[in-house]
């Protein structure tokens, strides 16, 4: 099925994507390169070579378990002659990044403040050019990647792309080796190429892409003669442990809230040009917080086929089918949870990705209208996409 994004695509095509929550998938980006029957033949399809990214240890029950496997043109090892250096901003030798992801040492930066906060939108500095990975800014955060605990709250603002003809330098492609990034944008559509495939996420929708695969984030339709919207800009959550997953019904029954169907998971695509395919890049990855970098050999997008349930997905907000009261005062805000995070205490999320969309309230005349004022055991993020 074709599914353009949602503020309109001028590429020179409609990407197409996989429908459904969690499901196991197959895509081929050319027919008969997907192997039949086994996961690792002795002779690949078209002289593919395999590989499997796991999103979770192998012992992980049944229903927790993710994985890919991969089947690409060249494999992922050629590069990795290139060791891997800390970037440090200034530092000739390596890329214009800072040393740590979001600008920000947690181990001096982070400090406790009981006090409410409230923050203005992003702004970028007149003149100022910034990718996706150098307009990333740490707002919040809690406990410790390296341990895998905790959470993290960036908001971005950028105008360059990582990769091609608008970015600067050598292309930038990244991956994460802490935990999961959700993508929240606020202004811009944004183009976003996987390892397992494109994706275009406009304000409105979200993006996940999980831990340890690769991505390049650039800006679709930028123009950089408008004043108002030359720039993208928006939130992201990165949680240090597990996946997010979809939030248990109880009562509600089998629908409800964010359907598994709404999700939407990339095709296989691969570069074919030779100025792309065996085009040097740099691979960034951030690890315990920190960014290092390596210059690799070819790009990175040269999947030809895959299969498996460990991959990148977006959602349409609008699709949310949001639960209320029809008779007196307001349920909990949980019951516009879109996605969760599984915490050490049963029922109580490491993080929860809730909206407040446009709904109808239909309680009586004797309830107070605004939600109740509320203290709260969770610490609580709240970022505008729209309205005022």
């Amino acid at each position: 099925m074709c599914v353009g994004p949602k503020l309109g695509c001028s590429k020179e095509e409609d990407l197409t994507y996989h429908h459904g929550f969690g499901n196991h998938f197959e895509s081929e980006a050319y027919p008969g390169a997907l192997p039949q029957g086994r996961n690792n033949p002795r002779i690949v399809p078209l002289g593919l070579y395999t590989e499997q990214l796991s999103g979770t240890a192998f012992t992980a029950p049944r229903n927790e378990n993710r994985r890919t496997w991969l089947y690409r043109a060249q494999p992922s090892v050629s590069g990795t002659s290139n060791s891997f250096s800390e970037c440090r901003s200034g530092d000739t030798a390596s890329p214009s990044l800072p040393q740590m992801f979001g600008g920000a040492d947690w181990s001096i930066d982070m400090k406790l403040d009981p006090n409410p906060m409230r923050w203005g939108a992003t702004p970028l500095r007149s003149g100022e050019r910034a990718n996706f990975i150098q307009g990333m800014h740490t707002l919040l955060g809690s406990g410790d990647a390296a341990c895998k605990s905790g959470i993290g709250i960036y908001v971005y603002a950028f105008n360059t792309d990582m990769s091609g003809s608008d970015s600067d330098g050598e292309d930038l492609h990244m991956y994460n080796s802490d935990g999961d990034f959700l993508i929240v944008p606020q202004q811009k559509v944004l183009w976003i190429q996987t390892e397992t495939g494109r994706l275009t996420v406009a304000p409105g929708e979200i993006c996940v892409i999980p831990r340890g695969i690769v991505f390049t984030v650039n800006i679709l339709n930028l123009d950089s003669n408008s004043e108002d919207e030359s720039f993208a800009r928006g939130y992201m959550l990165e949680i240090f442990r597990g996946h997010f997953q979809l939030p248990e019904l109880g009562p509600i029954g089998s629908n409800g809230l964010a359907n598994s169907r709404d999700f939407l998971h990339p095709t296989a695509y691969c570069e074919t040009e030779d100025s792309q395919v065996n085009k040097s890049c740099i691979i960034v990855n951030k690890f315990g917080q920190q960014l290092f970098h390596r210059s690799n050999p070819h790009s990175p997008y040269n999947v030809v086929a895959w299969h498996g349930n460990y991959l990148p997905y977006k959602y349409d907000l609008d699709r949310f089918c949001a639960v209320n009261s029809v008779t007196y005062d307001h349920p909990d805000p949980s019951i516009y949870t879109v996605l969760t995070a599984k915490g050490d205490e049963n029922g109580t999320a490491l993080a929860d990705f809730v909206i407040f969309p446009p709904r109808v309230m239909a309680t009586d005349q004797n309830t107070f209208r605004p939600p109740w004022f509320h203290r709260n055991v969770m610490t609580e993020f709240m970022g505008l996409i729209y309205g005022k």
